[in-house]
């Protein structure tokens, strides 16, 4: 078993959507090799509120980041700081809002977009700064960093889908395609990251309304998938994780200790667990 994980944000995708579109993501959850789960985000279901939930286990109203125009580094800790803190390298193809959460802030792109610095909380970066950024260059730039750097944790975060909602609705053939489309592109990569043995999380931050936004309370803004793959996950379906435990899970996949996040203990294979720690204080 691997304890190098790879979490995928898919930036706006729908719990429902998830399951009528991602065909070969859906797949691998018919043959046995991945398991869904469906989460409510946290509040309110917007973009930069629920990166900091995600990656630090904090609610919106206590993490401050409450909306999308606040502008400044996280002052919580996050699974970047804790995995630099274990001596763990770390990685990251994502929207420049998570270059401003956890390395600098203001992003400039002309710095910040291309990084290679062992000294940041994310060491290793390809950061964009258009929603139209193409899902299938991003997947390729977070291929890049994983076979050039090797990181333990690699964060995978593309925007198309989220796009897609903002411009023609939940109910469009626009954001189903353009789902579709996004898991294709994965498809290209995920067996590879399979094979090699890697702890695999799929989710979203939030989901998408009728409207052609998302924030506030309605299922289709909350309800978000989890895909969970490898040896290091139980597979029970009853597991019934929370968003704000995604953080200390990853701590665990990654064998950091003394984290005090919140973890879904439940969707954790146990023994394997138990080994990956013991091998780690060898």
């Amino acid at each position: 078993m691997s304890n190098k994980v790879i979490l995928v944000v898919l930036d706006g995708l729908a719990y429902e959507t998830s399951q009528q579109c991602m065909g070969f993501t859906q797949g691998l959850v018919e043959q046995g090799r991945a398991t869904l789960y469906k989460l409510q985000s946290e509040l309110p279901s917007m973009s930069r509120p629920l990166y900091e939930a995600i990656l630090t286990g904090v609610a919106p109203t206590d993490s401050g980041i409450v909306h999308n125009h606040i502008i400044r580094n996280s002052n919580q800790q996050s699974i970047f700081s804790l995995a630099r803190r274990a001596g763990l390298s770390t990685a990251a193809a994502a929207y420049h809002w998570v270059s401003e959460l956890y390395n600098r802030s203001p992003y400039d792109a002309l710095r910040d977009r291309f990084t290679d610095d062992p000294e940041q909380l994310i060491q290793y970066g390809i950061f964009y700064h258009q929603d139209s950024y193409p899902d299938s260059h991003l997947y390729l730039d977070a291929e890049w960093l994983r076979s050039k750097h090797d990181p333990d944790f690699l964060l995978v975060h593309p925007m198309n889908i989220d796009d897609a909602g903002h411009r023609a609705g939940l109910d469009s053939a626009h954001y189903r395609n353009t789902a579709r489309h996004s898991d294709t592109y994965l498809s290209e990569y995920l067996l590879t990251w399979i094979d090699a043995g890697y702890q695999i999380l799929i989710t979203a931050d939030h989901g998408m309304n009728g409207d052609k936004s998302h924030g506030g309370t309605l299922a289709e803004e909350r309800d978000v998938p989890l895909y969970v793959i490898g040896d290091g996950f139980s597979h029970d379906p009853d597991a019934a994780p929370r968003q704000l435990e995604l953080c200390g899970t990853l701590c665990e996949l990654l064998g950091i200790e003394g984290h005090q996040k919140p973890v879904a203990t439940a969707l954790l294979n146990k023994g394997l667990n138990k080994e990956l720690n013991q091998g780690l204080n060898r």
